[in-house]
């Protein structure tokens, strides 16, 4: 009875501690649900919140195999239309695929709307990213980033792009097989790294790479930070490339060096200055960025584009005919690409155009709406996130025919000079992505270089799949040979 006795005592201890522990857990829902959803003085756009925090985080994570709209999206849309609402990790959302409010958005930046990111993107990107920043910071980053990417660096850079390219191919033509996503970031880093931080794959003690494929995985993955997970394994490539780039400032810092030899000596020169606004938080999250945009976004694209060239043999056909053209015209065949030579490329830019808009590599862009903003008989409140969707405008078959189908040739006699209602490959508005002509070069010289010299043959792989973001699973292997062997 005693034994009993004591027993029953534990269990009710334990019961009225689960309860607490139950009740205490329901309370802090309650207020972050009431703190993250604002009052709302209007009708909101029509759609589900469903639980609270959780919402609807794990149908918008849920796998897709095609280029199509993924199904969470698209079945949104076929329900409640054009705009719709959303909880995503805990925050209201409104949902946007209409090409004009999408237009609208971006074009209000700092005055109804401003960048966005969910608490778990800020831990991944770094809380003082250029994409959380705004006003004149964001001005100030973005001003210093041209003096890498703007238009005269571009022209200096094409040679030293077109060198590693052509030396990167003749390297992998005498292996046995090439998984290209890996093979193209690798060579795309070596340009970029080398042009942020010096960075030298073959000198360098560090693995930078390897922390980066880990982040990569998890960018944007679902958001449980345990251990093994992709999100955990992000969390913690991020913080072994933080910690690369923190010791490498303390050693510029205590051995200056007489002149600049790459961007991070611009910034260092930025922190040093008597009237500077920029601090070293700031500066290495730029630097993070950077590092980041370098090493994923343009190896996804180029790897897309081989897949596509696989598969519309007339597309191969024509885009090599207007290199082999550019040789011909020549005085002396074995002269690098000139500026010219690159800007009159009318089909490669077409291709450039239709490999991007499938892609979808920036499946969403946030913002957040900074009043009560009405809009098609809607109110979004303040406080609440809008997120922009660029596949439901890419794939609109409103604006292109059969919009799933591979076809440069619908932008011929189309100029696009930034982003526009129909075409947000690269964002909009005043944050227009800075990198988009560099991407641009690195896509239009690798095809160059490429479809004149070489022939390849699939190994296999070339699956892909979005979660939302474009990926390979399973890679994609290719044996490349030259041309003439």
């Amino acid at each position: 009875i005693f034994i009993s006795l004591i027993y029953t005592q534990y269990i009710i201890k334990k019961m009225l501690s689960l309860g607490i522990y139950i009740i205490g857990s329901l309370l802090v829902i309650v207020i972050i649900h009431y703190l993250r959803y604002p009052k709302n003085n209007g009708k909101l756009p029509p759609g589900s919140m469903v639980w609270p925090l959780l919402g609807e985080t794990i149908q918008f994570f849920a796998p897709n195999t095609s280029f199509d709209i993924s199904p969470f999206v698209k079945e949104r849309m076929q329900r409640y239309g054009s705009i719709f609402r959303t909880s995503l990790v805990g925050y209201p959302i409104i949902v946007s695929t209409d090409p004009d409010f999408n237009y609208f958005i971006f074009q209000q930046e700092g005055q109804l709307f401003q960048s966005w990111y969910p608490h778990t993107f800020e831990e991944i990107l770094g809380r003082q990213n250029v994409g959380s920043l705004h006003g004149f910071m964001y001005k100030y980053l973005k001003n210093m980033v041209l003096n890498l990417f703007g238009p005269e660096s571009l022209k200096n850079m094409l040679h030293e792009v077109e060198k590693t390219t052509n030396n990167n191919l003749k390297r992998w033509s005498r292996q046995k097989s090439v998984e290209m996503k890996e093979a193209t970031t690798k060579m795309i880093f070596d340009i970029t790294g080398k042009k942020l931080i010096s960075y030298d794959s073959e000198n360098s003690t560090e693995n930078v790479c390897e922390n980066f494929t880990a982040f990569i995985k998890g960018l944007i993955s679902f958001p449980l930070c345990f251990p093994g997970t992709a999100y955990h394994k992000c969390l913690q490539g991020r913080k072994k490339i933080m910690k690369m780039l923190k010791r490498m400032l303390e050693e510029r810092k205590s051995q200056p060096r007489k002149e600049q030899s790459d961007f991070f000596d611009y910034v260092l020169e930025e922190l040093q200055s008597k009237d500077t606004i920029l601090t070293e938080a700031i500066a290495l999250d730029l630097m993070f960025l950077l590092l980041f945009a370098s090493f994923e976004t343009t190896s996804l694209a180029i790897t897309l584009a081989i897949k596509f060239l696989h598969e519309h043999p007339k597309a191969l056909k024509e885009l090599t005919e207007e290199h082999e053209a550019i040789i011909r015209r020549r005085e002396n065949a074995s002269y690098g690409l000139t500026w010219k030579e690159y800007k009159s490329m009318k089909f490669t830019f077409q291709f450039i155009n239709e490999t991007v808009r499938l892609a979808n590599i920036a499946p969403l862009i946030f913002r957040k709406a900074l009043k009560d903003i009405n809009i098609k008989g809607y109110t979004i409140p303040a406080g609440w996130a809008v997120m922009v969707c660029p596949p439901a405008v890419h794939l609109n078959p409103v604006k292109y025919e059969d919009p799933l189908q591979f076809n440069p040739w619908r932008w011929e006699g189309i100029e696009l000079n930034g982003a526009s209602r129909n075409f947000m490959a690269f964002g909009g508005g005043m944050r227009f992505c800075i990198g988009a002509d560099f991407a641009k070069v690195q896509m239009a010289v690798f095809l160059h270089c490429f479809v004149t010299k070489y022939k390849w043959e699939i190994i296999k792989g070339g699956d892909i799949v979005r979660t939302p973001g474009l990926q390979f699973p399973n890679g994609y292997h290719i044996k490349i040979s030259g041309k003439y062997d």
